[in-house]
């Protein structure tokens, strides 16, 4: 009995801790924070470049639906005010449309929210003003572009796209 009992002790004296280390979790923290440290640069890269690829998308939309204005007023679709030589006279007027016999013409169903400034507000340009200039002279909307004074990833102004 008494050997019996010495070897119970014994195997429960031996029994293995289960569960970390101090050391194994310091190790494993800073393993994290590295990793994380070097995600996040590349997740920014993605971030703006996605967003960079919706400006490109909206500004690409909103000067087909400009263009589209243009042709069916060139057409004779519907009437333009004179002086405008047939360019819409705002960025409102291609969601709003134009009666052509009895119906609505759109040209955009809505204006987009500028990805980089987070509003809904573009530079416009008439065909009367300086191509490098930003302010608008209201006489017609020739192009448009963003108010975002931010460089791009390949190092241009996302104004002069």
């Amino acid at each position: 009995m008494i050997q019996l009992i010495h070897t119970r002790t014994a195997v429960s004296g031996r029994r293995r801790q289960r569960g970390f280390t101090l050391i194994e979790m310091i190790v494993a923290t800073a393993i994290l924070l590295i990793l994380v440290g070097l995600a996040i640069p590349s997740v920014k890269f993605a971030v703006k470049r996605e967003r960079e690829h919706e400006l490109r998308y909206d500004l690409w939309m909103m000067r087909d639906a400009i263009d589209r204005y243009k042709d069916a007023a060139d057409r004779g679709a519907f009437q333009t005010k004179v002086g405008s030589d047939n360019w819409p006279p705002d960025l409102d007027k291609l969601v709003e449309g134009e009666d052509v016999a009895g119906k609505k013409l759109k040209f955009l169903r809505k204006i987009p929210i500028d990805p980089m400034t987070g509003k809904a507000e573009w530079g416009m340009r008439s065909m009367q003003d300086d191509p490098t200039s930003d302010s608008w002279g209201g006489q017609n909307v020739f192009d448009v572009y963003t108010k975002s004074q931010d460089e791009a990833l390949d190092g241009t102004k996302y104004k002069d796209w």
